[in-house]
């Protein structure tokens, strides 16, 4: 076999770039079945009110509609969004109806669907359907869900729809002891992932098969097809999930939505195909929104710095349903809230609370980009008060190398355990400040400089992902000589296809042209648990290895029989195999059919990224606006893969980071409609917003969890930009008294903190 290694670790260029550019992908509009019909919704223009009924006569008789499908139509008991991850019984409860069924419960909500002949004539439908609905009072804040006055499932008693707890050491005790504590409240706003392509389905059921084909799938695709399987009364088998090209996902697309069910469930009851894709407006309403959390949280510490202790609460506002997996930031927000320092006792509590407004779930670093945000400018603000310098805080409280494994608090209901596996934070800290210029830089704290005041900032951030439980990779050595890896992993724009392809080529020894990646359907392989939480490279990549070991070992086999040698005579090289004396047989001669292997990765143990962001912003007090002049993170994931497109992934990621920082937000009013439902209203950065932006990845600690060594790092640097820009702004603003305390920053919310602290 050649040398290994000449793949990976290689800046290739994405192989799937060429296509896009070109436009040529092949996204879900772009599909089309024989004798299509069009789908469109008809959603809760109310927050929260009894539905009494839904009158479609009038939708019925308009020219091209087919059906109007309710409540009524789809059965009895109605079908539920599952919770995906760490599902609970007490959560049950709170799961999402497909449609609207005795009572709305947030604005966008699905009440009906239209299926015509075209999406012009179903949205022309909508507007027929009477729709009786009792207003109730809406329930918007934290306030209101904890008063009870009005309960969204009166049948639980409460708004708060579950209760967190993340415990290490005795935290109390450490409290009793300490020479310095502070409590405050933080806030980060409600926002969302917001990708480039919205959502979008097309169904079709095969009646003579009895088989369900299902085209916009993404991230989960297997998860999916088990939820619609058992929601439709189908076999695994009878439904394939087919992905194609993706315009992004950020954890938000993938998730099992109302539509998910609606599309296919119209398909098979009206025997043709059926095609749904949602406008932007709908988008911004209906999918999946994230962040809303109140910290009231307190920090312990020796007058030199030690941190000893954390405690306090958290309020999710997880909206009117526990989606398929919204229990899982507020449960990380508490079990996260250390990050990358060395806190012996914690004790936090997460609830979720229900409201009326659109329900939340996972977006790159869920409960993560929170309390980081929430514990970087508590270590700020103990160091202002204690009279320190910010970084030899941070110095001194990092989990130090020797350390690991770390143990982080145990997380209950779950009893979920989890370390720190292996890296340094003090030589990545070290880096990052080399890189950025620190010394330089931090001489310019609070200065002002042509009407604007300049800060510098730092943060330190661990980045968890790459759990199992398992996934499954084929590959197939075809009669031509190439090699056809087959993946249960999910493309949604991480450059699948390129990273998975030089980890195979490595694997078999073989030249990157050799091999070929199929991913995007539930038909190729047995089993696969998708792309989410930073974990297709180290689990997809890793069943690769394991796939083609197998492979190889038949090919051992078929390669010894052919030169008449003994098992291990046998080398591979690029070309094939060969014996100790020379006799050479090509791959494309091993076999006259494809031989195959698969092979099936499992591991139950997160892998750990680490790394540390710096930031100088300038702001102007005239305005609040907040200007980012360099920003540069330096990041540890054990083993790259490629590391072009890993830098696509941090400085995405930072751009990201900086838009929930200092621009978006979901603005809703007292009666729970949304305020800010249109681009025009929320606000995204643009390229002209922010510098260039600089990433450092090394290799410093291999994680011990994987043939590749490889660390999960496709959210790493959104996590830290919170608290790191925050921290900045109130050195820049440190003479007006400025301590910002909740995101975004934009500029009303800037100039309105400088007004407030001018007024003291």
């Amino acid at each position: 076999m050649s040398a290994p290694n000449r793949l990976i670790g290689s800046a290739l260029e994405r192989v799937e770039d060429l296509r896009l550019l070109r436009g040529r992908g092949h996204f879900v509009a772009d599909i089309n079945r024989p004798d299509q019909l069009h789908a469109a919704f008809l959603r809760s223009a109310v927050a929260h009110g009894m539905l009494r009924g839904v009158d479609a006569a009038e939708a019925l008789s308009l020219d091209g509609v087919h059906a109007v499908l309710t409540a009524r139509d789809l059965g009895s008991p109605m079908p539920l969004l599952p919770i995906r991850l760490q599902p609970l019984p007490e959560l049950e409860l709170f799961c999402q109806p497909m449609l609207a069924d005795e009572k709305v419960r947030y604005v966008g909500e699905p009440v009906a669907v239209v299926i015509a002949d075209s999406s012009a004539i179903a949205e022309d439908a909508l507007d027929l359907i009477a729709v009786d609905i009792d207003p109730l009072p809406a329930i918007t804040n934290r306030d209101q869900a904890e008063a009870a006055g009005t309960l969204l499932f009166p049948e639980h008693g409460s708004n708060v729809s579950m209760r967190w707890n993340a415990v290490k050491g005795d935290a109390d005790a450490a409290f009793e002891a300490a020479d310095y504590t502070r409590r405050e409240t933080f806030t980060v706003q409600r926002h969302a992932a917001l990708f480039m392509e919205p959502r979008g389905f097309v169904a079709e059921w095969d009646t003579d098969a009895e088989k369900l084909s299902v085209w916009g799938a993404a991230k989960v695709a297997f998860a999916n097809r088990k939820i619609l399987a058992a929601t439709m009364g189908l076999e695994r088998d009878q439904i394939d999930m087919i992905e194609g090209d993706v315009g992004g996902s950020f954890g938000s697309r993938g998730e099992f939505y109302p539509e998910d069910f609606l599309i296919p469930f119209a398909a098979r009851h009206l025997g043709r195909p059926v095609k749904w894709v949602e406008d932007r407006r709908e988008h911004l309403m209906a999918a999946n929104h994230a962040r809303q959390i109140e910290c009231d949280v307190e920090i312990a510490a020796t007058r030199d710095g030690k941190i000893l202790a954390l405690r306090g609460t958290n309020w999710t506002d997880n909206g009117a349903y526990i989606r398929t997996n919204g229990s899982i930031a507020p449960r990380n927000a508490a079990q996260f809230m250390s990050g990358a320092y060395d806190i012996e006792h914690i004790r936090l509590t997460s609830y979720s609370l229900t409201t009326n407004k659109t329900p939340t779930g996972t977006y790159r670093g869920p409960g993560r980009f929170e309390p980081d945000f929430v514990r970087e400018r508590l270590i700020d603000l103990m160091a202002k008060d204690l009279g320190l310098d910010p970084l030899d805080v941070r110095r001194r409280n990092l989990v130090p190398a020797d350390k690991m494994p770390y143990p982080l608090a145990t997380m209950t209901p779950f009893e979920s355990v989890t370390s720190l596996d292996s890296g340094d934070n003090h030589a990545l800290l070290d880096r990052c400040l080399a890189e950025f210029g620190w010394n330089e830089k931090v001489a310019l704290q609070g200065q002002c400089i042509d009407g604007r005041y300049h800060g510098v900032s730092v943060g330190c951030f661990i980045e968890g992902g790459a759990a199992g439980p398992s996934e499954d990779a084929r590959i197939v050595l075809e009669s031509d000589g190439s090699f056809a890896v087959y993946l249960g992993s999910a493309g949604v724009g991480q450059g699948i296809e390129t990273i998975m392809g030089q980890i195979a080529g490595d694997a078999l020894g073989v030249p990157f042209e050799r091999v070929r990646v199929y991913y995007g359907s539930t038909s190729y392989v047995a089993e696969g648990f998708g792309s989410f939480h930073s974990r297709s490279t180290v689990m997809g990549g890793s069943a690769i290895v394991l796939a083609a070991e197998a492979l190889l070992e038949k090919l051992r086999s078929i390669a010894a029989a052919a030169l008449g040698c003994a098992l291990d005579a046998v080398v591979f090289d690029e070309e094939g195999a060969r014996d100790a004396d020379g006799k050479a047989v090509a791959f494309d001669a091993l076999s006259d059919a494809p031989v195959s292997a698969e092979a099936r990765f499992e591991n139950k143990k997160y892998t750990y990224s680490y790394g540390s962001l710096a930031a100088h912003v300038a702001v102007d007090p005239k305005t609040g606006q907040v200007d980012v002049l360099d920003i540069a993170s330096t990041k540890d994931v054990g083993r790259m893969i490629n590391p072009a497109t890993l830098n696509g992934q941090s400085v995405g990621s930072i751009v990201q980071g900086l838009g929930g920082t200092l621009l978006e937000e979901f603005v809703y009013d007292s009666e729970g409609q949304l305020l800010t439902g249109t681009l025009a209203d929320y606000l995204l950065p643009t390229a002209t917003d922010f510098p260039n932006i600089r990433s450092t990845v090394l290799e410093l600690a291999p994680s011990p969890h994987n043939p590749l060594g490889a660390k999960g790092a496709g959210e790493g640097e959104i996590i830290p930009v919170g608290g790191v820009i925050a921290n900045a702004v109130a050195q820049a603003l440190a003479s007006f008294g400025v301590e910002p305390m909740a995101l975004p920053l934009s500029p009303p919310n800037v100039w309105r903190m400088l007004q407030a602290a001018a007024d003291k």
